[in-house]
Formats: structure tokens, sequence, C-alpha cells
């Protein structure tokens, strides 16, 4: 895949359990390699370029692929709060078209937490312009059992 991603997280998605993810999962080779690093201001963030195999109409990023890029970034703010959680609800703004082989700007941030659930909003920009927002509530998981 040439999709290419920047910031490393340190393999912190294998410390719970996200070894094999598709979306950043280091052990499936079928993974987009995204890694998510902190943002300095209690979320975390990245940048991604999209190559044309994960377009669904001609040179725009597949819608799926878009919500799946946030509701990934969200998932790692929680790993970098050091909490394993799944995602209960997603909601996805599609406000402008997504263009694929463009540097795009993945931030999330944690909204509100009232353990088990948190609350999470992130955004996929470019060059500064909100293109696709997500909130989402995620249930708090034991730890995995080694």
């Amino acid at each position: 895949m040439s999709a290419t991603t920047e910031l490393s997280a340190g393999g912190i998605g294998e410390r719970f359990g996200h070894g094999a993810c598709v979306m950043c999962g280091a052990n499936n080779p079928w993974s987009l390699g995204v890694s998510f690093g902190p943002d300095g201001e209690g979320g975390v963030k990245t940048v991604f370029t999209p190559d044309l195999r994960l377009q669904g109409y001609d040179g725009m990023l597949h819608g799926g692929v878009s919500a799946a890029l946030l509701d990934a970034a969200m998932t790692h703010c929680l790993f970098h709060r050091g909490v394993r959680a799944v995602t209960g609800d997603l909601r996805v703004r599609y406000m402008h078209p997504v263009p694929c082989d463009e540097t795009l700007n993945i931030k999330a941030r944690v909204t509100e937490e009232t353990p088990p659930l948190c609350r999470l909003q992130a955004e996929l920009t470019l060059n500064g312009r909100v293109l696709v927002r997500a909130q989402a509530t995620f249930c708090e998981v034991p730890p995995r059992e080694e």
C-alpha cells in the first residue's frame, strides 16, 4: 500500500490488543499503517496521504475509509490516555469531498469522560479546511488477559 503516514505511536496499539488492526496494525500485512502521536493539547494527530486504491468516486477517498480513519484517531486518543475501549456510537458528517493523493491532517480529542463511557470528536482536514468531522461514544473494556 502506498498510502503514507507520519508520526510514530511506538506500537501503542499492540499494547492494547490492536496489533492486527486494518487501519493501524503493525502485524497486519493489509494495514494502512496509520500511526498517531500526541498533539500537545491532550489529543492525538497524524498526517495521512491516501492513494487511489482507497477511492470511492474517481479521485475521492471512500467515505467508509474517512470514517474508519476518524474512528482510529479517537481509539488512539484513548490508548494514549491508557484506556482500552470500543466504539459504541459513531456519527460522521461529510462536509466536503476528500481528495486522494493529498496530505490530510487528522486530529482527535476527548470531550467528556464518565467511566465506562468516553465521548470524543475527530476531524479530517486539508489546508485548515474541515472535510469530515466525527463524534463518537466509546465504552471502556477490561484489559486483555495475556
